[in-house]
């Protein structure tokens, strides 16, 4: 089952309020995403830190074979 890339938004939104986040469908298929997330709170923390935090607001959708998001290529930083 696809997701939409409004909802993955959705679930990293409601983590980081205030994050900017651009969500690209690469495939076109909705199981190929990339996403950018820029937030403050980041500041202090190495790359893993960041992208665990990312991964942790996706809430198991990217968990086994059976998770709705196959793949996601993250790009996690702070604000300039």
């Amino acid at each position: 089952m696809a997701i939409e890339a409004q909802e993955i938004e959705n679930l990293i939104r409601a983590s980081f309020p205030e994050a900017r986040i651009t969500i690209t469908d690469l495939a076109g298929d909705g199981n190929h995403y990339a996403a950018e997330v820029v937030d403050e709170s980041f500041r202090g923390q190495n790359r893993v830190q960041q992208q665990r935090a990312v991964y942790a607001a996706l809430k198991g959708k990217m968990d086994g074979a059976q998770g709705e998001l196959h793949a996601l290529a993250l790009t996690t930083r702070v604000p300039d």
